[in-house]
């Protein structure tokens, strides 16, 4: 029997992205330029955030910011293991230690209650880096309280989190700093690239100048400004880590697009939340229960970058692994996040880093399997998804008694 594949995941490109393109080609100038000034400026406006910088992905992002806030290796950050590997790797670039913080026993995203008891012992912390999983904010308040009594500072992951928001604001304007990425799979897609998003002038300052070598004034006007002068000056060794215009015009037709895509998530992860919700070997995912289609006045509680399925393995014949295989044998895309950094050979070699001592991540890592959801997926391919979740949960549950 053919089988049709439903992707795990899919940009949504259509013709204002490709002319968009287009432009900046025949512009004749095709690095950091104009677009990438107005996308910035946008982004601002979008997020009510005073200071943006287009970077080439999250990961430089994070770099600059822990740069900035002088994370270095005299002290050291606390992180969820339950993260891509940059969220830890950009500190020990800049040869600072991690301190892994577990999730909370009801989410994905890191418990305040347990870095709490981190800094109890601790003293030499200078930020706090929590991971908004999936695109449902971590709980910034209680976090934030929690680095203001101790001195330090907050930079939120907000990889996968655009444009979630709550009470306070957008997820990534909660903190000092935050950084998005538009990679290819994300609600705001360009390819590569991310934003750094702060309120902070001082680490502005420092990050505009870190992004393009540590020259002082913006390279690319030098170029295409006639009456501008050719001198510049190095002021610090910084990096190259800058968006080009053509990354930056795809993100800007994107960005007037975010709530449009956002909303056609949201409708499937409705689908899926609703065929789900009554079987007993779902775990439903949190902060679902607000779905619904996004209104004006609303507040945009996930950006559903991912849904979890996340699995109750006691009614079940089979583990995770063997549930993910059944799927992906009926055509269905599927992907795992993350496998926590403690399983990882660098990370638990370093730290000497136990399972066991993070039993919440572990067990989302063993129960969860992430389900495609990307804004094009036709109303065949969502049926396609649950009617093989739906299956292959009826093959294998356990009868109990």
């Amino acid at each position: 029997m053919n089988i049709t594949k439903v992707p795990f995941a899919r940009p949504s490109i259509g013709k204002k992205e490709i002319n968009a393109v287009k432009k900046v080609l025949k512009s004749g100038w095709l690095t950091t330029g104009k677009e990438t000034e107005l996308f910035e400026k946008e982004m601002e406006v979008f997020t009510s955030s005073p200071f943006c910088f287009a970077v080439n992905s999250n990961t430089s992002g994070l770099f600059l910011c822990l740069k900035a806030m002088g994370v270095n290796e005299n002290n050291r950050i606390i992180t969820s293991p339950y993260t891509f590997t940059a969220t830890a790797a950009v500190a020990r670039h800049l040869g600072s230690e991690v301190v892994f913080c577990d999730v909370e026993a009801d989410s994905y995203n890191i418990s305040p209650e347990n870095i709490k008891k981190i800094l109890k012992t601790e003293k030499d912390i200078k930020t706090i880096v929590p991971v908004h999983f999936g695109g449902l904010p971590c709980k910034m308040e209680e976090i934030r309280e929690t680095a203001s009594k101790h001195g330090l500072y907050t930079l939120e992951d907000s990889a996968h989190a655009f444009p979630a928001k709550t009470e306070k604001g957008f997820a990534g304007t909660l903190g000092d700093c935050g950084v998005y990425s538009f990679y290819t799979t994300k609600t705001l897609c360009t390819g590569e690239g991310g934003m750094i998003l702060t309120k902070d002038p001082g680490l502005a300052e420092k990050i505009r100048i870190l992004r393009s070598n540590g020259i002082d004034r913006q390279v690319w006007d030098r170029y295409t400004n006639p009456g501008s002068s050719w001198f510049y000056d190095v002021v610090e060794p910084g990096y190259k880590m800058n968006l080009p215009d053509i990354l930056s015009a795809i993100g800007r037709v994107q960005l007037k697009r975010a709530f449009e895509l956002l909303d056609k998530r949201k409708k499937i992860a409705e689908k899926y939340f609703s065929a789900f919700k009554d079987y007993d070997f779902i775990i439903p995912p949190p902060g679902m229960d607000f779905i619904s289609v996004r209104q004006a006045d609303s507040r945009i509680e996930n950006s559903l970058h991912i849904y979890p399925l996340r699995l109750n393995l006691g009614k079940l014949k089979i583990n995770r692994d063997e549930f993910a295989n059944e799927l992906q044998n009926l055509g269905i895309g599927i992907s795992v996040h993350f496998i926590p950094l403690f399983l990882m050979t660098y990370w638990k070699q370093r730290y000497s880093l136990k399972p066991e001592d993070f039993p919440n991540s572990l067990d989302r890592y063993l129960t969860t399997i992430s389900l495609p959801i990307w804004p094009d997926m036709t109303k065949q391919m969502v049926k396609r998804v649950i009617d093989a979740v739906t299956i292959t949960g009826k093959k294998y549950y356990k009868i109990q008694g």
